[in-house]
Parts: C-alpha cells; structure tokens; sequence
C-alpha cells in the first residue's frame, strides 16, 4: 500500500473517513450494477475501471480506520482485497473473477474480525460482514457457487452493505476511535526494537 497515500487518509477525521468509505462503496456497488446490465464495450471497460478505483480507495480507507485495532491484520485484509482488485483488473486466469472474489472474502472476513475487536462499531457489523465473506469463499468451488446460487451472492451483498450503509450514515463513534488509536500509539512506542535493547542490556 502507497504509504504516503494512507498518512494522508488518516489524517482526517474518523467520521469523514467512515463516511467517505460508505459513499464511494454504494457509487462503486452501483456503478458495478450498471456496468452488468447496461454497458459494454469501451464505456463498459470504463464503468469498471471507476468502479475497481472506487473499491481500492475503499480498501486504502478502512486500513486507515481499522488500525488501531489491529494493524497487521488490518494490512493483511487491504492487500488481500487489492490482491483481488487486480486479479480482477488483468483478468489473470479463465476464471479470475473467481478467484478475485475468493480474496474479496478473505478481506470481509477480516473486516468481520477487526469490526468485533474495535471499540467503535456494533459487533453485529463484523458477524454480518463476516458471514457474507464466507458466501464469497463459495467461488473457490465453482460447483458449490452455482448450488449456492443465488445465496451465496445475497449473503456476501447484504453483509457488506450493512457495514458500508451504516459507515455511510451513521459513521464511527469518535471518541472509542480516538481513544483506541491513542492506545494502539502508547503500545507501538512502549516497543522497543530488538536492536536497542540487546544494546541497551549489554
């Protein structure tokens, strides 16, 4: 992830950040829709473009949110999700959408994780997004996506937007948010890197 890119997302605050997500989520969900059922060709390129954009501004977002809680498992979702970002983008396999969608469960499943364990959004949230992430999982095994079929796509559907429609609307409680990224701060800094204290022992 472009470093420079996520200090400046999180330099905001958690509200605007929550509701940007939200927004360009359901612009990108639409735009998506769109693209299915009316276009092709080269606006039909162009739709998804804007639309895979959208999504990995999302990605570069909710890292930036959900960092305090857990830092490592917050990149290890984003990349998981740009990785299928860009399965998605190059069509890299036959069946790469797929397998794109095998890692955008990945990344729900985490967000599911990250949402429980913050002190900033209602569990129900991460159970939601957590069970829609499993439906995604379903497109590892293309003969159990088409049994699912359509649940599968309903429950990975409905588990994400619940989440990005509440981003959207209700937005983060500040405060929990402010006071679980200071915490996650007075941890990082109380860490000394092993060097120095191998150093600072002898």
């Amino acid at each position: 992830m472009s470093t420079a890119v996520v200090e400046r997302i999180r330099g905001v605050s958690p509200n605007f950040m929550a509701r940007m997500a939200g927004g360009l989520y359901v612009f990108s969900l639409l735009t998506a829709l769109f693209f299915e059922l009316f276009l092709n060709g080269r606006l039909g390129r162009a739709a998804n473009f804007i639309q895979m954009t959208g999504m990995a501004v999302v990605t570069l977002i909710l890292y930036a949110i959900f960092r305090p809680v857990n830092r490592n498992l917050s990149l290890l979702a984003g990349t998981s999700n740009l990785a299928g970002i860009t399965l998605e983008a190059i069509h890299l396999a036959s069946h790469g959408n797929d397998i794109a969608m095998v890692f955008h469960g990945i990344f729900c499943i985490l967000t599911g994780y990250l949402i429980y364990r913050s002190e900033f959004l209602p569990r129900v949230l991460g159970a939601l997004i957590a069970f829609g992430g499993f439906g995604w999982l379903t497109y590892l095994s293309p003969p159990l996506q088409d049994y699912l079929s359509p649940y599968n796509l309903a429950c990975g559907l409905i588990g994400e937007a619940s989440v990005f429609l509440w981003l959207l609307v209700m937005g983060v409680n500040a405060q929990r948010w402010n006071e679980q990224a200071t915490a996650s701060r007075t941890r990082l800094r109380s860490i000394k890197p092993p060097s120095k204290q191998i150093l600072h022992a002898g």
